[in-house]
């Protein structure tokens, strides 16, 4: 039997730079993953709060006042304007939202007045510097 001379493997110093690339580079996926994570969760927001904004006019376009509670919006008997209240991507819950109510009506102070805004109720501010509360 021939005998090959020559190293037989690798070496420390190899097998250590390998590693270190390898680390490098999972941190880089790790990070870019996450900003994509997040950006995805902010674009899901601010749909879900075009899709809640667009039930509540819908809403006063038929019945001529904003409902009392974003619950009103899912629980109509004769017409639903939404299946369900969304989440809030950000929280994680349907729960959290912030609603604003509309400004009563000088003429009928004592007037019952409905939810005509909503905003997520997520501390923070976006990837772009806004904060969560004013998209």
């Amino acid at each position: 039997m021939k005998r090959i001379k020559g190293p037989a493997g690798f070496t420390l110093l190899e097998i250590l730079l390998a590693l270190t690339i390898l680390a490098i580079l999972s941190t880089l996926g790790i990070a870019g993953y996450r900003h994509s994570r997040r950006a995805a969760a902010e674009t899901v927001l601010e749909a879900n709060l075009a899709i809640i904004r667009h039930a509540l006019e819908q809403y006063k376009a038929d019945r001529g006042k904003y409902p009392g509670s974003l619950e009103d919006l899912a629980r109509e008997a004769n017409k639903q304007y939404l299946r369900e209240i969304p989440i809030d991507p950000i929280l994680r819950t349907n729960k959290m939202w912030q609603v604003e109510y509309e400004q009563p009506d000088p003429d009928n102070p004592e007037g019952e007045s409905g939810v005509s805004n909503v905003r997520s109720g997520a501390s923070g501010t976006t990837l772009d510097g806004k904060p969560y509360s004013d998209l």
